[in-house]
Protein backbone atom coordinates (compact mmCIF):
# COMPACT_ATOMS: atom_id res chain seq x y z
CA UNK A 1 0.00 0.00 0.00
CA UNK A 2 2.81 2.41 0.93
CA UNK A 3 6.36 2.16 -0.36
CA UNK A 4 9.50 4.05 -1.29
CA UNK A 5 7.89 5.50 -4.41
CA UNK A 6 4.80 6.79 -2.58
CA UNK A 7 4.27 10.50 -3.10
CA UNK A 8 4.19 12.14 0.33
CA UNK A 9 2.28 15.35 0.94
CA UNK A 10 3.05 17.61 3.88
CA UNK A 11 0.55 20.33 4.74
CA UNK A 12 2.13 23.18 6.67
CA UNK A 13 5.55 24.65 5.87
CA UNK A 14 6.48 25.72 9.38
CA UNK A 15 9.46 24.31 11.25
CA UNK A 16 7.85 20.92 11.81
CA UNK A 17 6.33 20.54 8.34
CA UNK A 18 9.50 21.40 6.47
CA UNK A 19 11.47 19.05 8.70
CA UNK A 20 9.09 16.18 7.91
CA UNK A 21 9.27 17.02 4.21
CA UNK A 22 13.07 16.86 4.28
CA UNK A 23 13.02 13.52 6.13
CA UNK A 24 10.65 11.98 3.57
CA UNK A 25 12.63 13.37 0.63
CA UNK A 26 15.90 12.10 2.12
CA UNK A 27 14.32 8.63 2.22
CA UNK A 28 13.70 8.84 -1.53
CA UNK A 29 10.07 9.94 -1.72
CA UNK A 30 8.73 12.58 -4.07
CA UNK A 31 7.32 15.19 -1.68
CA UNK A 32 4.78 18.01 -2.01
CA UNK A 33 5.17 20.63 0.72
CA UNK A 34 2.06 22.81 0.71
CA UNK A 35 1.04 25.93 2.61
CA UNK A 36 -1.42 28.80 2.25
CA UNK A 37 1.42 31.25 2.95
CA UNK A 38 3.86 31.97 0.12
CA UNK A 39 6.20 33.51 2.70
CA UNK A 40 6.23 30.29 4.74
CA UNK A 41 7.07 28.29 1.62
CA UNK A 42 9.91 30.68 0.75
CA UNK A 43 11.29 30.33 4.27
CA UNK A 44 10.97 26.54 4.06
CA UNK A 45 12.80 26.47 0.72
CA UNK A 46 15.64 28.56 2.15
CA UNK A 47 15.83 26.58 5.38
CA UNK A 48 15.86 23.14 3.75
CA UNK A 49 18.52 24.22 1.26
CA UNK A 50 20.66 25.64 4.06
CA UNK A 51 20.38 22.46 6.14
CA UNK A 52 21.32 20.29 3.19
CA UNK A 53 24.29 22.55 2.38
CA UNK A 54 25.41 22.28 5.99
CA UNK A 55 25.28 18.49 5.70
CA UNK A 56 27.58 18.76 2.70
CA UNK A 57 29.98 21.06 4.58
CA UNK A 58 30.07 18.61 7.50
CA UNK A 59 30.67 15.66 5.21
CA UNK A 60 27.35 14.03 6.03
CA UNK A 61 26.11 14.11 2.41
CA UNK A 62 27.68 14.31 -1.02
CA UNK A 63 26.73 17.45 -2.99
CA UNK A 64 24.84 15.37 -5.56
CA UNK A 65 22.83 13.67 -2.82
CA UNK A 66 21.89 16.99 -1.24
CA UNK A 67 20.77 18.30 -4.63
CA UNK A 68 18.73 15.15 -5.22
CA UNK A 69 16.95 15.46 -1.85
CA UNK A 70 16.12 19.10 -2.50
CA UNK A 71 14.98 18.30 -6.03
CA UNK A 72 12.46 15.77 -4.75
CA UNK A 73 10.54 18.48 -2.86
CA UNK A 74 7.89 20.49 -4.71
CA UNK A 75 6.79 23.67 -2.92
CA UNK A 76 3.06 24.15 -3.53
CA UNK A 77 1.20 27.36 -2.62
CA UNK A 78 -2.45 27.06 -1.65
CA UNK A 79 -3.69 30.64 -2.17
CA UNK A 80 -7.35 29.73 -1.72
CA UNK A 81 -6.71 27.09 0.90
CA UNK A 82 -7.68 24.37 -1.61
CA UNK A 83 -5.44 21.30 -1.06
CA UNK A 84 -5.82 20.18 -4.71
CA UNK A 85 -1.99 20.14 -5.22
CA UNK A 86 -1.89 17.20 -2.78
CA UNK A 87 -4.04 15.04 -5.04
CA UNK A 88 -2.09 11.98 -6.10
CA UNK A 89 -0.26 11.68 -2.77
CA UNK A 90 -0.44 8.28 -1.09
CA UNK A 91 0.29 9.73 2.33
CA UNK A 92 -0.46 13.26 3.54
CA UNK A 93 0.93 14.47 6.88
CA UNK A 94 -0.70 17.55 8.37
CA UNK A 95 1.48 19.89 10.45
CA UNK A 96 -0.55 23.02 11.03
CA UNK A 97 -1.88 24.96 14.02
CA UNK A 98 -2.95 22.95 17.10
CA UNK A 99 -6.66 23.75 16.83
CA UNK A 100 -9.13 20.88 16.64
CA UNK A 101 -11.79 22.79 14.68
CA UNK A 102 -9.24 23.93 12.10
CA UNK A 103 -7.78 20.45 11.73
CA UNK A 104 -11.23 18.91 11.24
CA UNK A 105 -12.00 21.34 8.42
CA UNK A 106 -8.63 20.67 6.84
CA UNK A 107 -8.98 16.89 7.00
CA UNK A 108 -12.42 16.98 5.41
CA UNK A 109 -10.91 19.03 2.55
CA UNK A 110 -7.88 16.75 2.29
CA UNK A 111 -10.10 13.70 1.98
CA UNK A 112 -11.98 15.30 -0.90
CA UNK A 113 -8.74 16.29 -2.65
CA UNK A 114 -6.91 12.98 -2.10
CA UNK A 115 -9.60 10.32 -1.51
CA UNK A 116 -7.19 7.40 -1.76
CA UNK A 117 -4.52 8.83 0.53
CA UNK A 118 -3.70 7.83 4.07
CA UNK A 119 -4.12 10.98 6.16
CA UNK A 120 -1.90 11.58 9.19
CA UNK A 121 -1.85 14.34 11.77
CA UNK A 122 1.31 15.48 13.51
CA UNK A 123 -0.69 16.74 16.49
CA UNK A 124 1.12 16.52 19.81
CA UNK A 125 -1.90 16.60 22.11
CA UNK A 126 -5.23 16.70 20.25
CA UNK A 127 -7.51 13.72 19.72
CA UNK A 128 -6.72 11.76 16.56
CA UNK A 129 -10.21 10.29 16.78
CA UNK A 130 -11.70 13.78 16.95
CA UNK A 131 -9.78 14.86 13.86
CA UNK A 132 -10.70 11.67 11.98
CA UNK A 133 -14.37 12.19 12.83
CA UNK A 134 -14.54 14.85 10.13
CA UNK A 135 -13.74 12.25 7.45
CA UNK A 136 -15.97 9.72 5.73
CA UNK A 137 -13.09 7.20 5.89
CA UNK A 138 -11.71 7.55 9.43
CA UNK A 139 -10.11 4.12 9.01
CA UNK A 140 -7.44 5.81 6.84
CA UNK A 141 -6.60 8.48 9.44
CA UNK A 142 -3.97 8.17 12.20
CA UNK A 143 -1.48 10.19 14.21
CA UNK A 144 2.19 10.40 13.21
CA UNK A 145 3.80 12.62 15.83
CA UNK A 146 7.34 13.76 15.06
CA UNK A 147 9.49 15.65 17.55
CA UNK A 148 11.21 18.93 16.80
CA UNK A 149 13.53 19.16 14.93
CA UNK A 150 12.14 16.33 12.82
CA UNK A 151 15.38 15.95 10.88
CA UNK A 152 17.35 15.18 14.07
CA UNK A 153 14.98 13.72 16.66
CA UNK A 154 14.66 9.94 16.20
CA UNK A 155 11.29 9.32 17.86
CA UNK A 156 7.93 9.21 16.09
CA UNK A 157 4.76 8.29 17.99
CA UNK A 158 2.33 6.31 15.81
CA UNK A 159 -1.19 6.80 17.16
CA UNK A 160 -4.25 4.82 16.16
CA UNK A 161 -7.58 6.63 16.36
CA UNK A 162 -10.73 4.81 17.42
CA UNK A 163 -11.54 3.83 13.82
CA UNK A 164 -8.02 3.53 12.37
CA UNK A 165 -7.47 0.38 10.32
CA UNK A 166 -4.73 -1.67 12.08
CA UNK A 167 -3.27 -2.57 8.68
CA UNK A 168 -2.94 1.13 7.82
CA UNK A 169 -1.29 1.84 11.18
CA UNK A 170 1.24 -0.95 10.68
CA UNK A 171 1.94 0.11 7.09
CA UNK A 172 2.65 3.70 8.14
CA UNK A 173 4.82 2.52 11.02
CA UNK A 174 6.86 0.35 8.65
CA UNK A 175 7.22 3.26 6.24
CA UNK A 176 8.44 5.66 8.95
CA UNK A 177 10.79 3.00 10.32
CA UNK A 178 12.25 2.90 6.82
CA UNK A 179 12.98 6.61 7.12
CA UNK A 180 15.45 5.79 9.88
CA UNK A 181 13.12 6.81 12.69
CA UNK A 182 12.38 5.01 15.95
CA UNK A 183 8.64 4.43 16.21
CA UNK A 184 6.43 3.57 19.18
CA UNK A 185 2.73 2.75 19.21
CA UNK A 186 0.50 4.83 21.47
CA UNK A 187 -3.18 4.84 22.27
CA UNK A 188 -5.20 7.94 21.38
CA UNK A 189 -5.21 9.52 24.82
CA UNK A 190 -4.21 13.09 25.75
CA UNK A 191 -0.49 13.69 25.28
CA UNK A 192 0.06 10.17 23.89
CA UNK A 193 3.22 8.83 25.61
CA UNK A 194 5.82 11.59 25.84
CA UNK A 195 3.71 14.68 26.43
CA UNK A 196 1.70 12.82 29.05
CA UNK A 197 4.48 11.06 30.94
CA UNK A 198 6.78 14.11 30.86
CA UNK A 199 4.29 16.50 32.51
CA UNK A 200 5.75 16.06 36.05
CA UNK A 201 9.23 17.03 34.81
CA UNK A 202 7.86 20.51 34.29
CA UNK A 203 4.90 20.54 36.68
CA UNK A 204 6.68 19.25 39.77
CA UNK A 205 9.69 21.49 39.11
CA UNK A 206 7.33 24.46 38.95
CA UNK A 207 5.78 23.35 42.25
CA UNK A 208 9.24 23.27 43.82
CA UNK A 209 9.77 26.82 42.56
CA UNK A 210 6.36 27.95 43.86
CA UNK A 211 7.18 26.52 47.28
CA UNK A 212 10.57 28.28 47.28
CA UNK A 213 12.36 24.99 47.79
CA UNK A 214 14.96 26.26 45.33
CA UNK A 215 15.33 28.71 42.47
CA UNK A 216 15.28 27.85 38.76
CA UNK A 217 19.05 27.52 38.46
CA UNK A 218 19.31 25.20 41.46
CA UNK A 219 16.45 22.96 40.29
CA UNK A 220 18.03 22.77 36.82
CA UNK A 221 21.41 21.99 38.36
CA UNK A 222 19.94 19.25 40.55
CA UNK A 223 18.16 17.48 37.70
CA UNK A 224 21.18 17.63 35.38
CA UNK A 225 24.16 17.20 37.72
CA UNK A 226 22.52 14.90 40.28
CA UNK A 227 19.70 13.35 38.24
CA UNK A 228 21.57 12.96 34.95
CA UNK A 229 18.98 14.68 32.75
CA UNK A 230 20.48 16.30 29.68
CA UNK A 231 18.70 19.62 30.28
CA UNK A 232 16.95 21.11 33.28
CA UNK A 233 13.22 21.87 33.14
CA UNK A 234 13.51 25.67 33.15
CA UNK A 235 16.24 25.70 30.53
CA UNK A 236 14.14 23.33 28.45
CA UNK A 237 10.93 25.36 28.84
CA UNK A 238 12.82 28.47 27.73
CA UNK A 239 14.07 26.54 24.70
CA UNK A 240 10.67 25.08 23.77
CA UNK A 241 8.90 28.38 24.42
CA UNK A 242 6.92 28.93 27.61
CA UNK A 243 3.82 29.65 25.56
CA UNK A 244 4.12 26.32 23.75
CA UNK A 245 4.81 24.32 26.91
CA UNK A 246 1.96 26.04 28.75
CA UNK A 247 -0.46 25.43 25.86
CA UNK A 248 0.34 21.69 25.85
CA UNK A 249 -0.11 21.53 29.63
CA UNK A 250 -3.48 23.28 29.38
CA UNK A 251 -4.55 20.99 26.53
CA UNK A 252 -3.68 17.84 28.49
CA UNK A 253 -5.32 19.23 31.66
CA UNK A 254 -8.56 20.02 29.83
CA UNK A 255 -8.55 16.73 27.94
CA UNK A 256 -8.27 14.81 31.22
CA UNK A 257 -11.37 16.58 32.55
CA UNK A 258 -9.25 18.79 34.80
CA UNK A 259 -7.47 16.01 36.64
CA UNK A 260 -5.35 17.81 39.30
CA UNK A 261 -2.36 15.67 38.36
CA UNK A 262 -1.97 17.80 35.22
CA UNK A 263 -2.96 21.21 36.62
CA UNK A 264 -0.97 24.05 34.99
CA UNK A 265 1.18 26.39 37.06
CA UNK A 266 0.24 30.00 37.80
CA UNK A 267 3.91 30.88 37.51
CA UNK A 268 3.98 29.65 33.93
CA UNK A 269 0.70 31.43 33.16
CA UNK A 270 2.14 34.73 34.41
CA UNK A 271 5.31 34.19 32.36
CA UNK A 272 3.21 33.80 29.22
CA UNK A 273 1.04 36.80 30.07
CA UNK A 274 4.20 38.89 30.54
CA UNK A 275 5.59 37.79 27.18
CA UNK A 276 8.56 36.09 28.84
CA UNK A 277 8.54 33.17 26.44
CA UNK A 278 12.19 32.12 26.62
CA UNK A 279 14.89 32.22 24.00
CA UNK A 280 12.63 33.52 21.24
CA UNK A 281 11.88 36.69 23.22
CA UNK A 282 15.28 37.03 24.84
CA UNK A 283 13.97 36.42 28.34
CA UNK A 284 12.11 33.67 30.15
CA UNK A 285 13.14 31.98 33.35
CA UNK A 286 16.60 33.16 32.38
CA UNK A 287 18.05 36.10 30.48
CA UNK A 288 19.22 35.14 26.98
CA UNK A 289 21.66 36.91 24.74
CA UNK A 290 25.39 37.60 24.47
CA UNK A 291 25.47 39.74 27.63
CA UNK A 292 23.31 37.48 29.80
CA UNK A 293 24.92 36.45 33.07
CA UNK A 294 25.27 32.73 33.72
CA UNK A 295 22.80 31.48 36.38
CA UNK A 296 24.34 30.66 39.75
CA UNK A 297 22.83 27.54 41.32
CA UNK A 298 23.20 26.53 44.93
CA UNK A 299 25.17 23.31 44.50
CA UNK A 300 23.93 21.51 47.60
CA UNK A 301 24.06 17.74 47.08
CA UNK A 302 21.50 16.90 49.78
CA UNK A 303 19.01 19.45 48.44
CA UNK A 304 19.71 18.27 44.90
CA UNK A 305 19.00 14.68 45.80
CA UNK A 306 15.68 15.60 47.47
CA UNK A 307 14.60 17.52 44.38
CA UNK A 308 15.57 14.65 42.06
CA UNK A 309 13.87 12.04 44.24
CA UNK A 310 10.60 13.98 44.19
CA UNK A 311 10.55 14.71 40.46
CA UNK A 312 11.67 11.22 39.43
CA UNK A 313 9.11 9.57 41.72
CA UNK A 314 6.38 11.57 40.00
CA UNK A 315 7.72 10.65 36.57
CA UNK A 316 7.90 6.93 37.42
CA UNK A 317 4.37 7.09 38.83
CA UNK A 318 3.10 8.68 35.60
CA UNK A 319 4.89 6.06 33.48
CA UNK A 320 3.44 3.30 35.65
CA UNK A 321 -0.05 4.72 35.19
CA UNK A 322 0.44 4.86 31.41
CA UNK A 323 1.37 1.18 31.50
CA UNK A 324 -1.52 0.34 33.83
CA UNK A 325 -4.00 2.03 31.46
CA UNK A 326 -2.59 0.37 28.34
CA UNK A 327 -1.40 3.61 26.71
CA UNK A 328 1.65 1.75 25.39
CA UNK A 329 3.80 -1.27 26.16
CA UNK A 330 6.47 -1.24 28.84
CA UNK A 331 9.26 -1.18 26.27
CA UNK A 332 7.64 1.54 24.15
CA UNK A 333 7.11 3.79 27.17
CA UNK A 334 10.77 3.56 28.14
CA UNK A 335 11.94 3.88 24.53
CA UNK A 336 9.76 6.95 24.01
CA UNK A 337 11.20 8.75 27.02
CA UNK A 338 14.84 8.01 26.22
CA UNK A 339 14.61 8.85 22.50
CA UNK A 340 11.87 11.49 22.56
CA UNK A 341 13.09 13.65 25.46
CA UNK A 342 16.54 12.16 26.08
CA UNK A 343 15.93 10.97 29.64
CA UNK A 344 19.02 9.28 31.11
CA UNK A 345 17.18 5.97 31.42
CA UNK A 346 13.73 4.53 30.85
CA UNK A 347 11.43 5.54 33.68
CA UNK A 348 10.19 2.02 34.37
CA UNK A 349 13.74 0.70 34.53
CA UNK A 350 14.56 3.65 36.76
CA UNK A 351 11.67 2.64 39.01
CA UNK A 352 13.17 -0.83 39.30
CA UNK A 353 16.56 0.65 40.21
CA UNK A 354 15.06 2.86 42.92
CA UNK A 355 12.76 0.08 44.05
CA UNK A 356 9.03 0.09 43.44
CA UNK A 357 8.23 0.17 47.21
CA UNK A 358 10.49 3.21 47.60
CA UNK A 359 8.81 5.05 44.72
CA UNK A 360 5.40 4.25 46.21
CA UNK A 361 6.53 5.44 49.64
CA UNK A 362 7.68 8.78 48.19
CA UNK A 363 4.41 9.33 46.33
CA UNK A 364 2.34 8.40 49.38
CA UNK A 365 4.40 10.77 51.54
CA UNK A 366 3.63 13.62 49.12
CA UNK A 367 -0.05 12.73 49.17
CA UNK A 368 -0.11 12.74 52.99
CA UNK A 369 1.72 16.07 53.12
CA UNK A 370 -0.40 17.91 50.56
CA UNK A 371 -3.69 16.04 50.72
CA UNK A 372 -4.02 16.46 46.96
CA UNK A 373 -5.21 13.92 44.42
CA UNK A 374 -2.34 15.22 42.28
CA UNK A 375 -0.13 12.84 44.27
CA UNK A 376 -2.27 9.72 44.06
CA UNK A 377 -0.16 6.60 43.42
CA UNK A 378 -0.83 4.49 40.36
CA UNK A 379 -2.75 1.32 41.22
CA UNK A 380 0.02 -0.57 39.41
CA UNK A 381 2.63 0.74 41.84
CA UNK A 382 0.49 -0.36 44.78
CA UNK A 383 -0.04 -3.81 43.29
CA UNK A 384 3.61 -4.33 42.43
CA UNK A 385 4.81 -3.16 45.84
CA UNK A 386 2.39 -5.56 47.52
CA UNK A 387 3.45 -8.45 45.28
CA UNK A 388 7.16 -7.65 45.35
CA UNK A 389 7.35 -7.57 41.55
CA UNK A 390 9.35 -5.41 39.13
CA UNK A 391 8.63 -3.77 35.80
CA UNK A 392 11.48 -5.80 34.27
CA UNK A 393 11.63 -9.29 35.83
Amino acid sequence: MLGRTTRVGVLGAGAMGRGIAQVAAAAGHPVVLADTSAEALDQARTSIRALLDRDVEKGRRAPAEADAVFGRIAFAPLPEGDPAPLAGCGLVIEAIVEDLAVKRRVFAALERAAPDAVLATNTSSLSVTGIAGACTRPDRVLGVHFFNPATLMPLVEIVAGHASDPAVVLAVRALVDGWGKTTVLAQDTPGFIVNRVARPFYGESLRLLEERVADCATIDWALTSVGGFRMGPFTLMDLIGNDVNYAVTCSVFEAFYYDPRYRPSLIQKRMVEAGLLGRKTGRGYYEHGPDAAAPMPLEDQDLGRRIVDRVVAMLVNEAADALFLGIATRDDIDLAMTTGVNYPRGLLRWGDEIGVPTVLERIEALQREYGEDRYRPSPLLRRMAAEGTRFYP
